[in-house]
C-alpha cells in the first residue's frame, strides 16, 4: 500500500480558495498533509482538529433532531473557513479556505476526497488460497 496520500489531499485544494489540508487521526496524530503546509504547522493543527471533532461529536445531541451523529464542522474566522469531516474509521479531514471559497464545491470535493482516501487506505483481504498451513 502506498502510504503517501498527499496526492489525494492536494486534489481537494483544486477548489478555488482552498489553502491547506490535513488528515488527522482521532487521537490527534498527523496522518498526512498537503504539500503547501509545513510539518510543524500541520502537526499543531492536527492536534487541534482532533479536539475539534471530539467537541463537535460531544455536542451533536444539541441539534435535537436525527440521531445526534456528527457529520461536519464548519468554523468561520475573519480570514477564512475550516471544514472538518470524518474520513473513515478514526480519521478526519480538515481543510482551511479563504472567505470567498465556494462552500458547496468544497463540501462536495471533500466528500469525493474522503471516498478516494478510503479506497487508497484500504488493503484487500488476504486470500486463504495458496497459503499452505
Amino acid at each position: 500500500m502506498n502510504t503517501d496520500l498527499s496526492w489525494v489531499l492536494n486534489d481537494v485544494l483544486e477548489v478555488r480558495g482552498a489553502r491547506h489540508a490535513v488528515l488527522v487521526s482521532g487521537d490527534g496524530l498527523l496522518l498526512q498533509r498537503s504539500d503547501d503546509i509545513s510539518r510543524d504547522d500541520a502537526e499543531t493543527n492536527a492536534a487541534a482538529m482532533s479536539s475539534m471533532q471530539s467537541l463537535s461529536r460531544a455536542v451533536a445531541g444539541f441539534v435535537g433532531a436525527g440521531h445526534g451523529i456528527w457529520k461536519q464542522t464548519l468554523l468561520e474566522y475573519d480570514g477564512g473557513w475550516i471544514f472538518l469531516i470524518a474520513a473513515g474509521q478514526g480519521a478526519y479531514l480538515a481543510v482551511s479556505a479563504a472567505l470567498d471559497v465556494d462552500m458547496e464545491a468544497m463540501s462536495f470535493r471533500m466528500q469525493k476526497t474522503v471516498t478516494a482516501l478510503s479506497k487508497a487506505m484500504s488493503v484487500a483481504p488476504r486470500s486463504e488460497h495458496g497459503a499452505g498451513a
